[in-house]
């Protein structure tokens, strides 16, 4: 609705994960950088963690982009709220398997057949799991017993990434699961990010969407953004999309604190110190307690 009014090519903010608008902070850079060589070192279970909209998607979409480009075979289960046969199902559908989808037995059979015909042309095969805190105790045991294809010269035939956030770390922690956590090779996590990312990240959007040098954003809205998302890029996102909306129903060019606190509002930003804000420095004068809080003669 706005890009015309600042001049964008796109929408800067938009919530959906584009690899386009990657920022390369060097916690990405560096989680992007151990996926890929995880894949190609056949390292055969890899994980992937960080709170609610840290960019964990994002990795995965640059990394699917990857893929692509290598010619490489693989799968994305992005719901990850499936029984075992549906989760057998996805990865028939999502490798085209040449097979009867709904038969476990089948899809293994076809599966294996790939794998060994991949690894024949000197190539691997990737499943990826995103949302991977939410899988099923049974799904995350057939997961397991995946990682167990492999050929003695080649190594793991299947490279399996699970993306999930921190409550993934504390279920692969369960007594249960003992096994497939000592199969885990490689652990990536992503944070929050820092005030000099979150104002490099702002930036690097706004600049990819077409405006350079901006001037929108102050730096002191800069430093509240940052406080009141406390660092979480998805926050930012929507946070920066609201004030940008603000500024172009005001028909003016920059932001302001007026419109970052409702907007604040509106979104029900919690964030430390919040409560503090705007308190009068006196104490006031404490009021009349209502009559049912009174004694009774």
């Amino acid at each position: 609705m706005y890009n015309a009014f600042f001049g964008f090519r796109e929408n800067p903010f938009n919530l959906s994960p584009d690899p386009a608008f990657l920022y390369r902070s060097p916690q990405h850079e560096e989680a992007l950088a151990n996926l890929i060589y995880g894949v190609h070192s056949r390292k055969g279970f890899i994980v992937l963690t960080g709170e609610v909209g840290t960019g964990k998607t994002t990795m995965l979409e640059c990394l699917r982009d990857y893929l692509e480009v290598q010619y490489v075979e693989f799968a994305f289960i992005f719901n990850s709220r499936v029984t075992t046969e549906q989760f057998f199902e996805m990865i028939a559908y999502d490798l085209d398997l040449r097979c009867e989808h709904k038969s476990k037995t089948e899809v293994l059979f076809a599966l294996n057949h790939l794998l060994i015909q991949q690894a024949a042309e000197g190539r691997t095969t990737v499943l990826l799991v995103d949302e991977a805190h939410n899988l099923e105790w049974d799904v995350l045991e057939e997961i397991r017993l995946l990682g167990n294809l492999e050929n003695p010269k080649l190594g793991k035939l299947l490279q399996i990434i699970l993306a999930g956030q921190p409550e993934l770390d504390r279920k692969l922690d369960a007594p249960n699961l003992r096994q497939l956590k000592q199969r885990i090779v490689l652990r990536c996590s992503l944070s929050p990010l820092q005030l000099s990312e979150a104002v490099e990240y702002v930036n690097s959007r706004l600049s990819k969407a077409g405006m350079e040098n901006q001037t929108v954003f102050s730096t002191e809205i800069l430093k509240e953004i940052h406080l009141r998302s406390q660092g979480i890029p998805r926050l930012i996102n929507a946070i920066c999309d609201n004030l940008l909306l603000s500024a172009f129903a005001q028909e003016r060019k920059d932001t302001t604190m007026d419109m970052l606190d409702e907007v604040s509002h509106d979104m029900r930003l919690e964030w430390p110190g919040r409560r503090l804000r705007g308190r009068s420095p006196v104490a006031p004068e404490p009021a009349e307690a209502p009559s049912y809080f009174l004694p009774r003669e």
